[in-house]
C-alpha cells in the first residue's frame, strides 16, 4: 500500500497557477508616459483634454493681459487728452485775457497822452508839403492866418499872433510872419547885407531843423525892433520874423522846435 503522504515541508502549488511567460518583444505595451487603462492601453482622450484646457487657459491670461494693456493705454490716452485740452483752454483763456488788458492798456495811454496833450502849450505848425516838410511849434493860444498856400506855386505865407491876428500889412505888428519864398537862399540873404553894414542888424548863424541858418536882430524896418531867421529848403528859402523884441523868446522858442525833412 502506497503511502500518499507528502513529504514533510513540500509546497502544493495550484493547479490552476500557470507559469508566468513574458511577452514577445513585438506585443509589448509603449510607455508613452500617458495614464494606463487595465488592458494596458494608455489613457489618450483624458490627457489631450488637460492639454487642451491648458492651452486654454493660458490663451485666456494672454487675453487679460492684452485687454489690461489696452485699457492702461486708452486711459492714458484720455488723461493726456483731458490734460491737453485743459492745457489749450487755459491758453485761449490767458490769449483773451492778454487782449483785453491789451486793450485796456492801450486805451488808457491814449487817454493820457490826449490829456497829456491838452495841457501841453504848444501845437504844430506845417508848411506846403510840395515845398518840403517844414514845420515847427507854436503857442496854443496864437491863432494862425494863412493867406499865401503856394498851391499853384509862388511864394507861401502864414501870420501866427496871440488871440487872433490882426490885419496883414507892412506895418503890422505881428508875433511870428512865416514866409517860403520861390527864390534862392543867397539871394534872400544879400538883400540884408546893407543892413548888416550900416550897423542896423546884426548877424549870426545857427543850426535851425538840422542846418546852419542865418539869424538877423536888431532893426527890421521903421525902427521896429526885432528878429528874422533864413534857412535853405531846397531851392528855396525859408522866413521867420518876429514884429518886436516883446515876442523874442517866442521866437527862438520856435527856431528851437523846426524840423526839416528834405
Amino acid at each position: 500500500m502506497q503511502n500518499n503522504s507528502m513529504p514533510s515541508g513540500s509546497v502544493i502549488e495550484p493547479a490552476s497557477q500557470q507559469p508566468f511567460a513574458p511577452a514577445a518583444p513585438g506585443n509589448a505595451p509603449l510607455n508613452t508616459g500617458a495614464p494606463l487603462a487595465a488592458n494596458g492601453s494608455p489613457l489618450a482622450a483624458p490627457y489631450e483634454e488637460q492639454k487642451k484646457s491648458r492651452g486654454t487657459l493660458f490663451e485666456t491670461i494672454l487675453l487679460i493681459l492684452v485687454s489690461i494693456v489696452a485699457i492702461v493705454f486708452i486711459v492714458l490716452y484720455i488723461q493726456k487728452y483731458i490734460e491737453w485740452d485743459a492745457v489749450s483752454t487755459d491758453v485761449d483763456g490767458q490769449i483773451t485775457s492778454a487782449v483785453a488788458v491789451a486793450r485796456e492798456e492801450t486805451a488808457t495811454e491814449m487817454e493820457e497822452q490826449f490829456a497829456e496833450r491838452e495841457k501841453y502849450d504848444y501845437k504844430q505848425f506845417s508848411g506846403p508839403v510840395d515845398y518840403g516838410s517844414f514845420s515847427f511849434e507854436y503857442p496854443k493860444t496864437w491863432s494862425v492866418y494863412v493867406s499865401k498856400d503856394a498851391a499853384n506855386g509862388g511864394d507861401f505865407e502864414a501870420y501866427l499872433n496871440p488871440r487872433e491876428v490882426p490885419p496883414v500889412s507892412a506895418s503890422a505888428i505881428i508875433a511870428l510872419r512865416v514866409r517860403i519864398r520861390d527864390t534862392s537862399f543867397d539871394s534872400v540873404a544879400k538883400s540884408y547885407e546893407n543892413s548888416i553894414k550900416n550897423g542896423k542888424l546884426e548877424l549870426k548863424t545857427q543850426t535851425v531843423g538840422g542846418v546852419l541858418a542865418n539869424v538877423y536882430t536888431g532893426e527890421i524896418s521903421n525902427g521896429r525892433r526885432g528878429a528874422i531867421m533864413l534857412l535853405k529848403l531846397r531851392d528855396k528859402t525859408v522866413m521867420l520874423q518876429t514884429d518886436a523884441e516883446t515876442f523874442l523868446n517866442d521866437f527862438y522858442r520856435v527856431l528851437d522846435s523846426v524840423t526839416l525833412n528834405e
